[in-house]
């Protein structure tokens, strides 16, 4: 039986997150990545809205500066030894690259939150709500849902705007976010919420 829930939608000031949209998980020359075309087309998307909303952009990468860093995490996926500073695959992709104001956040877990200062950031801009897009929907996106929620805040997921390698885990994940820690709404919602959000300040 699935659970009663509340849609909270956004609150008047939302933050988009875009989790993990680098070379690393968007080139399929990675062997983290996936061709996934459809979904930097919607973060693209997204991404103007919020600018010409005037409302807050938050990019997260993963990079490992020492062996000592996510070593368990490291050991039970290899490839993520990939992200190293200075390697092209820790770099947001080309297609969606921020602007000047745009914050970076680097982080070696699953979570955009874990470890990072992230919560403080969006506390001192006075964020009470968030959308989060990227890769994979089944990793760090849904850590990074379950985080927001976590955290108090709302949390909102674009459909078309996070992907995964696996198209079975996609579903079932969307799913699961849906149910108990998140609004999912197509894409055009999402937009049509936002150029709401910044038409307020």
């Amino acid at each position: 039986m699935d659970l009663e829930r509340e849609s909270l939608g956004l609150g008047a000031r939302p933050a988009l997150i875009l989790v993990d949209m680098i070379e690393g998980f968007t080139n399929p020359d990675c062997p983290l990545g996936c061709d996934c075309p459809e979904v930097v087309a919607a973060n693209a998307c997204l991404l103007q809205a919020f600018r010409a909303a005037g409302l807050p952009v938050f990019f997260t990468t993963v990079v490992f500066h020492g062996p000592e860093q996510a070593r368990v995490f490291r050991q039970r996926v290899p490839a993520l030894n990939v992200l190293e500073p200075g390697s092209r695959w820790v770099q947001v992709d080309t297609r969606l690259a921020p602007q000047a104001g745009e914050t970076l956040v680097e982080k070696q877990w699953a979570s955009a939150f874990h470890g990072t200062d992230l919560d403080a950031l969006l506390r001192a801009g006075d964020v009470d709500s968030l959308v989060v897009t990227g890769l994979t929907t089944s990793g760090c996106v849904r850590a990074t849902v379950v985080d927001g929620l976590q955290h108090d805040y709302r949390v909102v997921v674009p459909r078309e705007a996070v992907g995964d390698r696996n198209a079975d885990a996609h579903q079932a994940n969307l799913f699961d976010m849906h149910a108990k820690y998140a609004d999912v709404w197509p894409l055009e919602a999402v937009l049509a919420a936002v150029s709401a959000a910044g038409g307020q300040g």
